[in-house]
């Protein structure tokens, strides 16, 4: 018997791929092509979380500034 596989990136390695050779301003309207007003929305769409660089990215929604925003909650 014989299988196929197939493996695919996740979307934040997609996301770096996709815009690795985008100028600033092309990065800025992929990020705003898609508006959340806030994490709970993103969650909702399952979107989040959001990386930079996503459509739905903005610096608002990046709490600790790490590029990474509406990160799922980690218990101390």
């Amino acid at each position: 018997m014989v299988g196929i596989v197939t493996f695919f990136a996740t979307p934040q390695i997609k996301s770096v791929w996709a815009t690795a050779n985008m100028s600033p301003d092309q990065q800025e309207a992929l990020e705003r092509s898609v508006y959340y007003a806030g994490c709970s929305e993103a969650r909702s769409a399952g979107a989040a979380p959001i990386y930079q660089g996503q459509p739905g990215y903005r610096e608002g929604l990046d709490g600790d500034g790490d590029g990474v925003a509406c990160e799922p909650y980690r218990g101390q």
